[in-house]
């Protein structure tokens, strides 16, 4: 497959989480970028959102005693 060259301007941080968060997958910066068009644009993203979003929904109630729970002993350390 021919390949293209394209150029973006981003903000230095956000260049350096991808270059970064390339390196730990181990592919370049074009390979990486290329893989969340991929994904975005098949919906792979908005599926993983939509299921986040419903596993979050269905356990929040054990995220909150859990949370509720931390707070509570970190009180009584502190009393």
């Amino acid at each position: 497959m021919a390949k293209t060259q394209l150029g973006a301007r981003v903000e230095e941080d956000v260049a350096e989480l991808a270059k970064k968060r390339a390196a730990d997958l181990g592919l370049s910066i074009g390979d990486y970028l290329a893989r969340l068009v991929q994904d975005d644009t098949s919906g792979l993203r908005a599926r993983a959102v939509d299921a986040a979003t419903r596993f979050l929904a269905e356990h929040q109630v054990v995220f909150d005693e859990a949370e509720d729970a931390q707070h509570a002993s970190r009180g009584a350390r502190a009393a």
